[in-house]
């Protein structure tokens, strides 16, 4: 889909691909970028352990983030969640990661990431302090790019001071946004925004003026759970302010863990293209059909059980099926 004319968008990873991440390549004539080079499966959904078909898009994508790392001049991190940036230990069981692929993704690239000091819950302090403990020996140059901008050339990368994790003081902690801009064109990458659930967000983002939004959606399926109904309705009328001066919105990641995504989306994708505006899945933006595995996950289980050797193998120890690839 032709929507930018100097900016290169290519989405690596989401759920609308069968797999939790966000994770996205930008390239310019100047620099080429990896957004959040993190991929994850929910271990346990429906009370189910993933399905054989979510290791296998968890591969795929996967391998195409491997490939498109070699790519990659910059890669950043926007939080500390694992499936936003790849961790150095083994566990093929939820992340499909290794000190091997971390390595591949990270290692002799300009690394720009969330700063782990401030603004941050413990949790992804932690993990934080691991990885740049890690990263900082492979990077060719590791940055904290909290509220800091970066040129390359004619192009120019700028990260947001940190924004709530869905809605204000989120025990989930704060993400950063990261907005390229080439010739006055702008993409801007929000990542676990929720919709966005937070006005102080949704300004933030409607004053970078993007040609093209990329946006984590509410967590719908979390709704009378785990979310707050109410920040549900508040997320999906921010989102209606941002589409309708957008031109393109991709909106993906939480919002697609729900099979029933399409019903909250649609009254938004049709005030849209009202303006001549557009909303979209990853994989609509790709030109290939949505695959909501985690979502289906119970169905899949119903209508396609797995073999006895993948049953057999998520029936060992959790640590040793860490060490162990999944039979797929």
């Amino acid at each position: 889909m032709g929507y930018l004319s100097f900016i290169k968008v290519v989405p690596v990873a989401f759920e609308s691909f069968g797999v939790r991440s966000m994770c996205t390549y930008v390239e310019t004539p100047d620099i080429k970028v990896l957004l959040d080079a993190g991929v994850s499966l929910c271990p346990n959904r429906f009370n189910l352990p993933p399905h054989p078909k979510e290791y296998l898009a968890l591969k795929e994508c996967r391998t195409k983030m491997l490939e498109l790392a070699e790519k990659a001049d910059v890669v950043t991190v926007s939080h500390y969640h694992f499936d936003h940036h790849t961790p150095s230990f083994t566990d093929w069981v939820n992340h499909w990661s290794s000190a091997e692929i971390a390595e591949k993704i990270y290692s002799g690239k300009i690394v720009f990431a969330k700063n782990y000091k401030a603004n941050i819950n413990p949790s992804q302090r932690e993990r934080g302090w691991m990885f740049q403990r890690w990263i900082g020996k492979k990077a060719a140059r590791l940055e904290f790019a909290d509220n800091r901008a970066f040129k390359f050339g004619n192009t120019k990368i700028w990260f947001s001071a940190p924004v709530s994790h869905g809605e204000e003081g989120s025990g989930l902690g704060w993400v950063l946004m990261t907005i390229i801009e080439h010739k006055k064109e702008r993409v801007l990458y929000a990542p676990d925004v929720q919709g966005p659930m937070s006005d102080d967000t949704a300004t933030l983002i409607l004053r970078e003026t993007p040609k093209m939004a990329i946006i984590g959606g509410p967590p719908t399926y979390l709704a009378q759970y785990k979310v707050n109904p109410k920040n549900i309705e508040h997320a999906m009328m921010n989102l209606n302010v941002v589409a309708e001066n957008v031109p393109v919105t991709i909106l993906d990641h939480h919002l697609l863990r729900d099979e029933n995504w399409k019903q909250t989306v649609q009254p938004s994708i049709g005030k849209a293209a009202c303006l001549g505006n557009r909303i979209v899945t990853a994989a609509e933006y790709a030109g290939t059909e949505n695959k909501l595995l985690e979502a289906r996950r119970k169905a899949l289980y119903e209508t396609e059980p797995p073999p006895q050797q993948f049953t057999k193998w998520t029936k060992m120890p959790l640590e040793e099926r860490k060490r162990s690839v999944p039979p797929i």
